[in-house]
């Protein structure tokens, strides 16, 4: 069985200050000893994820922090600095305290939830050994406040209840991949290529998004490779409303599928599901300004090992350089949760589907790149734009399509 992407599941962070209760609570939500506690200070030093179920919501993901208090110059600095940087990727947050740890370290990080719009959760989780006083609850404001044991098991629901009262509205509902590109009793076309990069035995994730996503809204689908695509075609009954393909096959693809049966692909889809395609749309135009001596900065959301042909570190850098005739513009890659904070020494960020991201992570590095002044596009958007098909693989979102249209008009 296939668990649902980390980058579709609620991200839930879990901060407070050291030994508040901050690991137990996460064993307590998950229902079994996911992560190590101790009464000594300072145990986890570094992010820990745990995937759940918490119904009605359905996948979420919890994720421990180190203390937010500073224990030595130096190594306290980075261990807050790790544990903050989550806020990056959280859709809501605990804020875990006691009578006894309780004071300025949670009223800073309440203020920082506020100004980043981040809802949260005043949680007492020693209730059993710290029972909150008379004005404990006041103290914090007209917030959500629920006290819990996570040594007993006490007030687990009421917990779960007031995470869902507070949980952002979009995942109450289903993820939509497709997003009302298909039609029920239609069929949708995916193609998917078996190459180097293809894990045995088993589609990669977006293809299998695509899939469900088609089932939801009781569409078919018809997957075929690039190999079979014309044979495919020639023996559909009726064209399908939707063909999606891999991007790294979109020159091939294009010339085969029809102009009349709308054309995009899964890192196409990725673009305006996690973040935002017009943005990347528009960024995608920078690599026509790319020049000798340009940095451009290509970001992965996951880690894995490069083959010898990797779409981030081999193709996009070459294909770029055959579209500019630039052979000296400078890649550098960056791959997992971090981020650089400084910018502005590239000209571009290219970023992978970003498909084990959740949309608040993606949109978080757009606006750093805003903020900057960078460009900022996908992988899929950009192999568009170098093949001379974006406008055609924008034709399922006009208005995207029309947005950049003006942009080229303007230049």
């Amino acid at each position: 069985m296939q668990a649902s992407p980390r980058g579709m599941r609620l991200q839930i962070g879990i901060f407070g200050k050291r030994n508040a209760g901050k690991s137990s609570l996460l064993n307590f939500l998950a229902g079994q000893n996911t992560v190590i506690v101790s009464n000594v200070p300072g145990t986890t030093t570094d992010p820990v994820d745990k995937a759940m179920e918490l119904p009605p919501l359905g996948p979420v993901l919890l994720i421990d922090t180190a203390g937010l208090d500073y224990d030595q110059p130096g190594l306290g600095e980075q261990r807050v600095a790790r544990s903050l940087a989550v806020l990056d990727r959280c859709d809501l947050a605990l804020v875990v305290t006691n009578p006894v740890t309780r004071d300025q370290t949670e009223d800073e990080l309440i203020n920082t939830l506020n100004d980043r719009k981040i809802p949260y959760i005043v949680v007492s989780a020693k209730a059993d050994l710290y029972p909150p006083e008379t004005g404990f609850q006041e103290s914090f404001g007209d917030v959500p406040f629920v006290a819990v044991s996570a040594g007993t098991g006490w007030n687990r629901t009421a917990l779960q209840e007031a995470i869902i009262r507070i949980a952002p509205e979009d995942f109450l509902s289903s993820a939509q991949f497709l997003g009302g590109l298909s039609q029920p009793g239609k069929p949708v076309l995916l193609i998917a290529p078996i190459d180097k990069e293809a894990p045995k035995g088993r589609l990669i994730m977006p293809q299998v998004q695509a899939i469900r996503d088609a089932l939801d809204n009781l569409a078919y689908y018809v997957v075929t490779t690039p190999e079979t695509l014309p044979a495919v075609l020639e023996n559909m009954k009726e064209p399908p409303v939707l063909a999606v393909t891999d991007s790294q096959v979109f020159g091939s693809v294009s010339k085969m599928v029809p102009e009349s049966i709308p054309l995009t692909s899964f890192s196409i889809l990725l673009a305006r599901m996690k973040g935002d395609l017009a943005t990347c749309a528009a960024g995608a135009g920078k690599i026509a300004d790319l020049k000798d001596g340009s940095r451009v900065l290509i970001a992965e959301a996951c880690t894995h090992h490069a083959i010898a042909d990797d779409i981030g570190r081999v193709k996009i850098p070459n294909w770029i350089r055959e579209y500019t005739g630039c052979k000296n513009i400078e890649f550098v890659h960056q791959s997992g949760p971090e981020f650089p904070a400084d910018l502005k020494n590239f000209d571009l960020v290219i970023h992978c589907g970003a498909c084990t991201f959740n949309r608040k992570a993606v949109l978080s590095r757009i606006l750093r790149c805003q903020e900057q002044g960078v460009a900022f596009t996908n992988y899929g958007v950009a192999i568009a734009f170098v093949k001379g098909i974006l406008k055609r693989t924008l034709s399922p979102f006009p208005e995207v399509q029309e947005l950049f249209r003006q942009k080229e008009t303007e230049k």
